[in-house]
């Protein structure tokens, strides 16, 4: 009890004890600086990061946009710019123009009279699938069920990543009590996922929807070993219907190829700095092993 710590009455930001990301995290929000973003030659226009602490979610869209493109949504095709968080670019003005809060993804819908800003992954989503009417039920039952799943992911998302994400690999210093605190809560995720998933194919019942597209980048890989070195630390292996579930979308093609977009780390074939034509992913693609 005598390193215990004791909050002071009035919280000051204490940057030595910040961790990797004392750097670039402050207690204020805004530009820091003068930056204006590129724009592509195509209606969708995404800001992004595929790879680093908390941008799992940084693949839902990209995987939604190629998904689409799959589907041969032709208005679908974008351009996906590099975020790189670590060097601050979120703060730049023109990437806190599209979204306040900077956090990536950030995306702008150019195809109409006026640009239209959209941030916050979930919603990006929810935008995309009602604008192309794919992905998204349209009665309201089914329609129900792909929502509760949406928002389940953006309410729990929190808890693995900044949660036991944070406290399990990230943090300057492991301690016992926060690690296991967010270790039952992932557990506790998982065995939610993993009980909806035995009732059916997908999240949300027989159809593949957004509610799956928004899960799999934070819970498939997860499962699949691709998130915090903590797959046996959790038990990965005994949730068989999320395991399942994981396996099956990580086989698609459009997640291979979206889960690869705006991702700078990995193998020649698994990273895609900028995307602008379906050609810069089979590029990637084609240097895969056989």
């Amino acid at each position: 009890m005598a390193n215990q710590y004791v909050p002071p009455k009035v919280w000051t930001m204490d940057s030595e004890n910040g961790g990797q990301w004392a750097s670039i995290n402050r207690p204020d929000s805004g530009a820091r600086h003068e930056k204006t973003l590129p724009i592509g030659e195509h209606p969708i226009q995404l800001y992004s990061m595929g790879t680093a602490r908390g941008t799992r979610k940084g693949q839902k869209v990209t995987i939604m946009l190629e998904e689409l493109l799959a589907l041969g949504v032709k208005g679908a095709e974008y351009d996906a710019f590099l975020i790189r968080i670590g060097d601050g670019d979120q703060f730049g003005s023109g990437f806190v123009d599209v979204n306040p809060n900077s956090k990536i993804p950030a995306m702008v819908d150019r195809s109409g009279p006026e640009p239209i800003n959209v941030f916050e992954s979930g919603n990006i989503l929810f935008y995309l699938a009602e604008k192309f009417g794919h992905l998204l039920p349209t009665e309201a039952a089914p329609r129900a069920q792909v929502m509760n799943w949406l928002f389940w992911l953006q309410g729990s998302a929190p808890y693995l990543g900044g949660g036991f994400g944070h406290f399990y690999a990230y943090a300057p210093e492991k301690f016992e009590y926060p690690i296991n605190r967010f270790a039952m809560e992932a557990k506790r995720q998982l065995d939610v996922l993993d009980k909806q998933l035995a009732k059916g194919t997908f999240i949300a019942g027989e159809a593949y929807s957004i509610a799956d597209i928004a899960i799999w980048p934070w819970y498939g890989n997860l499962v699949l070993g691709n998130a915090y070195n903590a797959a046996e630390f959790l038990d990965v292996q005994s949730y068989t219907h999320v395991q399942r579930w994981a396996k099956m979308m990580a086989e698609r093609p459009a997640v291979q190829r979206g889960r690869i977009v705006n991702r700078t780390m990995g193998e020649a074939w698994e990273r895609v700095d900028e995307r602008h034509s379906a050609a810069d992913i089979d590029a990637a693609l084609a240097k895969q092993p056989a």
